[in-house]
């Protein structure tokens, strides 16, 4: 399967020689990445691969030094997360940012309350943040026993389905997970692994980020590989095996040439 045989998928997220020097130092070197609506991108490589280099500069939190970067066919200058989150990108980073004592409703509009105007006093409007919570909730099934309930009593995977729909409140059309299964037991990776299947069933671009190659291997339509700052691979649901992940991403065949 090919993209070029699926044209119907319309093309979210696209990366053209995308390089970013610190001093002296290459993190990444003419990276090119596409992301489809309705498919899972999964980015893969050791420490220092780039991977976090990459993520930080789709996120707006990075600047790339050469190269394009094109949203919904536009090119786009994601100079802030702001600028980001307004073309169409939302992160969800691996620490979560969740405010422990606030309530599920808290931290899904953490910045972004419903208020009202100002001749009111500009009150946060909690019904209305409620609603939407419920439906953004319900349409990830992630499922809470009360929307009160502060979120540092919640379980790890239940915590992950409130970053990921504070990232949905905005309708984005690509989201990027960064270690979204990271220190979670079995049945809390299930859960966000299922997280992420409805993403994809949403017609979103998702982009997740994993040191674990069972999870890639379970979620990913295509696995992009990074070593040394540069893409040096690009596999296919199906079109790979474990083996093949590990060489590119250690260089084990080039050794082996040699």
């Amino acid at each position: 399967m090919t993209v070029d045989s699926e044209p119907q998928l319309p093309i979210l997220l696209e990366l053209t020689k995308v390089s970013k020097y610190f001093g002296g130092v290459r993190a990444l070197h003419e990276v090119d990445m596409s992301v489809y609506g309705g498919e899972v991108v999964a980015l893969v490589g050791d420490n220092g691969a780039g991977k976090s280099t990459l993520v930080k500069i789709v996120s707006g939190v990075e600047s790339p030094d050469t190269g394009e970067i094109r949203v919904r066919g536009e090119t786009a200058r994601l100079e802030s997360p702001r600028a980001a989150a307004e073309a169409g990108i939302r992160t969800v980073f691996q620490d979560l940012s969740l405010c422990d004592n606030l309530d599920a409703v808290q931290n899904l509009f953490l910045g972004q309350e419903h208020c009202g105007p100002v001749w009111s006093g500009r009150r946060v409007r909690r019904h209305l943040m409620e609603e939407q919570a419920q439906r953004v909730l319900a349409s990830l099934s992630v499922k809470l026993r009360s929307l009160t309930t502060p979120v540092v009593a919640l379980s790890g995977g239940q915590r992950q389905g409130i970053a990921i729909c504070r990232a949905l409140i905005s309708d984005p059309a690509v989201v990027i997970l960064d270690e979204p299964t990271a220190a979670l037991g079995v049945s809390q990776r299930g859960e966000v692994l299922d997280l992420i299947h409805r993403l994809r069933e949403q017609g979103r671009g998702v982009v997740v980020i994993s040191h674990d190659m069972k999870d890639v291997r379970q979620v990913a339509d295509r696995v992009v590989v990074l070593r040394l700052g540069s893409k040096v691979a690009e596999f296919r649901r199906g079109a790979y095996t474990p083996s093949d992940l590990v060489s590119a991403m250690t260089g084990a065949d080039e050794s082996t040439n040699d």
